[in-house]
Formats: structure tokens, sequence, C-alpha cells
């Protein structure tokens, strides 16, 4: 059975040729689970994958797909495969790199991963310190809802992430990084104007609007206000925003309350938008920002770079976590 093999002697004991193209293929091929897709993304015709995935099957001496006339499946084995596969590769491409940049181990591609409601108003703040500081760290920043990111990040295709949401996954690392408090916004002419700070019995009952499903800040928003689902009925169930600055929008209209991050409120959607924020007095009204990665990944040293970075660059409405990390804080 697979499970009492050694799966490094499997697919590079002397006898085998597996060689890390080979490995890319079958990688690309259990990504996309179709032969026309894997081989345009590898630039080869589907003949050629076709016949490299039947070459690396003979030399391992196992069935990798489970093929039919409509889809193309994982084997067992080939799933128990697939993560040291993807482990080879990366180690592979950290080796070049990491000997491309011997005098630098800070050098080089980063790819970074960040939410949607955090990446238009922290990274702005990192950007510039961190080309000052790591001239040559590039970072290759994605956007994409929480759920994706880890998808992505699973299949090597990320090398950390920045997220809101604890992970509960053994293969990732993770380093929390900074509380940022929820504020209240409204329209104007609102009742809570004439308020400095708000308390949790002034949310209770309010028009709440919310990002669309999926954003994890919608489902942290219903938490701070104790809301067990969302509106099914009504005006605000038809009220879903794609995007934080859409949601801010519809305050500014009049169409309800929402709850912003702290990071945002310096963001272009506050100017001339009719919006006005105040913050929340209420204990758990905040989100955890963490640095998430892999725990195979080997640049270990270029996250800790970026995090430093971060918690020196941060503004004084969010929390490093672990105390004052700021050097060039601003308000």
């Amino acid at each position: 059975m697979i499970g009492t093999i050694d799966i490094t002697y499997l697919l590079f004991s002397p006898g085998n040729i597996v060689n890390l193209r080979d490995l890319e293929y079958f990688i690309t091929l259990a990504e996309t689970r179709h032969f026309g897709r894997a081989a345009a993304r590898r630039f080869v015709s589907q003949p050629t994958l076709s016949g490299q995935i039947k070459k690396i099957e003979d030399e391992l001496g196992v069935a990798l797909f489970e093929r039919t006339n409509k889809s193309v499946r994982l084997t067992p084995v080939g799933a128990t495969l697939l993560p040291h596969a993807r482990r080879a590769v990366e180690e592979a491409d950290a080796l070049v790199q990491l000997a491309r940049t011997s005098d630098d181990p800070l050098a080089g591609p980063l790819r970074l991963g960040v939410i949607p409601t955090l990446g238009p108003y922290l990274m702005p703040q990192v950007l510039a310190p961190l080309k000052r500081q790591h001239p040559r760290m590039k970072l290759v920043l994605t956007e994409e809802l929480t759920e994706r990111l880890l998808e992505r990040l699973h299949r090597h295709e990320l090398d950390a992430v920045l997220i809101a949401t604890p992970v509960n996954d053994a293969e990732f690392v993770t380093r929390a990084l900074f509380d940022e408090p929820f504020w209240l916004a409204f329209p104007r002419k609102h009742p809570l104007y004439t308020k400095d700070t708000i308390q949790r019995r002034d949310i209770d009952g309010l028009d709440l609007l919310l990002l669309a499903e999926g954003h994890c800040l919608a489902k942290q928003a219903m938490e701070v206000c104790r809301m067990t689902e969302r509106a099914r009925a009504g005006a605000q169930a038809d009220l879903r925003a794609a995007s934080l600055d859409t949601l801010l929008q519809l305050v500014g209209a009049g169409m309800g309350v929402t709850l912003v991050p702290a990071l945002a409120l310096r963001g272009a959607a506050m100017t001339g938008a009719g919006v006005v924020t105040r913050p929340l007095e209420v204990p758990d009204a905040y989100r955890r920002v963490s640095l998430v990665w892999r725990r195979s990944f080997p640049r270990v040293a270029a996250l800790a770079a970026l995090a430093e970075v971060i918690l020196a660059n941060l503004p004084n409405t969010v929390r490093p976590v672990g105390g004052p990390r700021r050097r060039s804080a601003k308000k």
C-alpha cells in the first residue's frame, strides 16, 4: 500500500526518471482535471502532456489518474503523492532562487495574497517602506477572498496570505500581526451624529449593510452586532455590495449603516461620500489580521522581514499584537 512506501524513494529512486517538469505536468493536471486545459497552461500540446503523464505512471508503477470520457480524477495514490510533488517543485524553485541571491536571502519574488477589505488600505502604507528597506524583494500581490487565497496557498500558487479569520490547518503557520477595530459608518443626517462613541445598544435594530457572501467582513460584522442570520426580506436583503468602497457609497446615500475596519477610514471612499464614522465601545468589535504560510515554505526570513515592515508602519488606529512595534506610524 502507498502508505507504507517511502514517498521520496518512490519519486526519486535511481531507477526512476521523474524530473521536475514531469512533476509540474502532474500538478497542473491534478489542479485542472482536464488534459486540454493542463496542456494549455504548460504551453505544450495535449498529446505531449498525455504522453508525459503516462510516462510518469509507468516509471512509478502506479496509476495517478482515473480517466473517463467525461472526467479526470486523482486516484488515492495520486492524491497521496500530490502534496509531495508540490513540495519538491517548491524546494527546487527555492534552491534556484537562494543560489541566485546568496548575498541577500530576502531578494527575489514573494507571492502574497491579501483579502480585498485589507489590501487597498494596508498595502499602500507598506510598499514604499518595504522597497526602501529591502529593495531586492519583489512583492507580487494577489487580492481575493479568504477561501480562494487559502486554496491557492495549499496549491503552492502563493507563498503567504494576509487574512482576518482564524485558520485551523496543520499545514499552515500563522503569525498574528495586529488587531483592527471596527468603526460604525452612517449617513450625516442620522440620529447617532451627536454621539462621540457608539455602544452596543446603539446599533441594536439598525439597518446594517453587509458585503456579499464570501467576504469574512460580513460574518464578522454580524457577530459584532449579534446577528444570527442575514435579512431575508425588506430593502436590506437586496443590498449586497461586492466591495467596501461600494458599501460606503450606499451608506452615504442614506441606505443604512455599516461597520468599517479602522484602516479603511483613510480610504478614498470616505472623502466627500457623506459618511460619518464613530468608534465602537464594544469589547469584541475588532478583527485580528494574520500572516499565514505553509509550514514547508523555505523563505521564512523573507516573511519575517515583511511582517516587521508591516508592524513598523501601522497607523495608530490599529493595535499590534504583543505591544507597540511602530517606528514610523502616521496618524
